[in-house]
């Protein structure tokens, strides 16, 4: 599938339905996911954080770094592949014209951009300047010529604000500046989801699963959420395991941890397989 062809059908599955986007952090992941039979894959600025070493800040994983990362994931399969590519990485609105554009030319076929300042002093971008850099994440992606979904992303309920009014308020404000599909992180009740998803439509609403909450797909797309990521969740379970293992092999000199391992032959068989079927 040519990039083009990816950027297609991943505007095609936001037409209608629902669908999972689970977020690989690395080629491996990636690939496997593919396997599982999902039709799109999202970067996690987590994921990629922690296997660099470095904590999930746009100040510690620099632009040039995340968008190294993000080639990475975009060239691991044929799937189209939304990238969380944090606040744009600038502040000004031309700054982050120039970082979507840099991110385009990765090939995704998304790319979301947050309303966090990073200060805590400020968490959220005033509303004018956080629209204004949505609209300069829009002309970018205009201007390259590329069908690439742009993503507005409402971090309000990740910085200490839960307000669920303000968070509709900014969605509804990055909708009409250009955002295609539409995310507030951190949003947990079905009446909350079901809420955002009214305000919103007809624009698509992106749900973040990344800790129980007992609703499951079903559940969300009878809520009308047309698309679920799970951000760094499946990197934190992988590091969950690794950790639990690592100490108590430090602390008790046990490797009980090992029954939970995949065995072997399994992984090994399943990137031989992967390998010989790219290679055909």
């Amino acid at each position: 599938m040519s990039i083009s062809d990816a950027r297609a059908a991943f505007r095609k599955l936001h037409a209608s339905g629902c669908f999972v986007i689970p977020n690989p952090w690395d080629v491996g992941t990636a690939r496997y996911l593919r396997h599982c039979g999902f039709k799109g894959l999202a970067t996690t600025s987590a994921g990629a954080a922690f296997g660099m070493g470095l904590p999930d800040t746009d100040w510690a994983v620099t632009r040039d770094m995340m968008l190294a990362h993000i080639r990475t994931i975009v060239e691991a399969t044929e799937l189209p592949v939304n990238a969380d590519f944090e606040s744009g990485y600038a502040h000004e609105p031309e700054a982050v014209a120039e970082s979507v554009r840099l991110c385009v030319a990765t090939g995704v076929a998304g790319l979301s951009i947050e309303d966090a300042t990073g200060d805590t002093a400020k968490p959220l971008y005033d509303l004018d300047t956080a629209v204004a850099r949505m609209r300069a994440a829009r002309r970018a992606i205009d201007q390259s010529g590329a069908d690439v979904m742009l993503v507005g992303r409402a971090e309000c309920f990740l910085v200490g604000r839960p307000d669920l009014g303000e968070t509709i308020v900014r969605l509804g404000a990055y909708a009409s500046a250009g955002a295609d599909c539409l995310y507030a992180p951190g949003i947990r009740t079905a009446e909350q989801i079901a809420a955002v998803v009214q305000a919103i439509a007809p624009k698509p609403v992106n749900v973040l699963m990344s800790t129980p909450t007992g609703l499951t797909v079903a559940d969300l797309a009878g809520l009308g959420v047309r698309r679920i990521s799970v951000g760094g969740a499946l990197a934190r379970i992988a590091w969950g395991a690794f950790m639990r293992a690592a100490q108590q092999i430090a602390t008790e000199g046990r490797f009980d941890a090992f029954a939970d391992a995949v065995p072997m032959a399994e992984i090994n068989g399943f990137f031989r397989d992967d390998l010989k079927g790219r290679a055909g």
